[in-house]
């Protein structure tokens, strides 16, 4: 099955763009009559049938299309601190998307190594990884933000941080279940104990993630997946 994502999709033909045209037909040698799907990041699911294929404006005919495919039963917002290797955090972009992930922020601490991302490149490993796992829903990607920032923000269900400090903490797995989460992960040498006690106040619950001290980018994948498999359906 061959996935193409546009956001803008409309009517009963669609022409890919004059890249994804050369991938479809020179790269994959799809032919006229061929099958694809069409997806718009929003949760709109196209399946379409190649009616010219161009390898410049390869023309689509839409021949059935499905609004809310296969949405997730929660929504989690990960806010995330960029790793000072953009590779890792990278990562963290890839797996959350096909674990299922509905918002993420790069979240910028005071121990934070960096502070500035590429959007336009984090943008497309979501859209390769969406189309990767053929899901509808692309995650929205926020503008970086700082903690202060972040918690003053009207997030609503459970918001949660996840800290190293010897302070009370539950486990994840004794997070009460919603239908919808903040989660918050900092830098490699964590959150400042005032950022922590900043966050409580701001109503946030302190978690953590077993013994074992993770990377930032595996904690947030681990939390990802810990909260996908709790609303699993039998």
């Amino acid at each position: 099955m061959h996935l193409f994502y546009n956001p803008h999709i409309q009517g009963d033909t669609f022409v890919l763009e004059e890249q994804e045209s050369k991938h479809a037909i020179r790269v994959l040698r799809l032919l006229k009559g061929d099958q694809v799907i069409l997806v718009d990041g929003r949760g709109h699911w196209y399946e379409a049938v190649i009616v010219d294929d161009h390898p410049k404006r390869c023309m689509l005919q839409i021949i059935k299309h499905t609004p809310d495919y296969k949405p997730l039963n929660y929504a989690l917002h990960m806010a995330v601190a960029p790793t000072k290797n953009m590779d890792r955090f990278e990562w963290f972009l890839e797996k959350a998307t096909e674990i299922g992930v509905s918002e993420i922020t790069p979240l910028i601490c005071a121990r934070s190594e960096r502070r500035q991302v590429k959007m336009d490149r984090l943008e497309k490993i979501l859209v390769s990884a969406m189309k990767q796992s053929l899901k509808a829903f692309k995650p929205v990607l926020h503008e970086p933000l700082s903690m202060a920032d972040f918690i003053q923000k009207d997030h609503q269900g459970i918001l949660g941080i996840a800290h190293c400090y010897p302070l009370e903490r539950r486990g994840i797995k004794e997070m009460e279940l919603s239908g919808r989460y903040t989660m918050m992960v900092g830098p490699e040498g964590d959150f400042t104990e005032d950022e922590v006690f900043a966050a409580l106040e701001a109503a946030y619950l302190p978690f953590h993630l077993g013994d074992s001290r993770l990377r930032t980018e595996t904690a947030a994948v681990y939390i990802t997946a810990a909260i996908s498999f709790s609303h699993l359906k039998s």
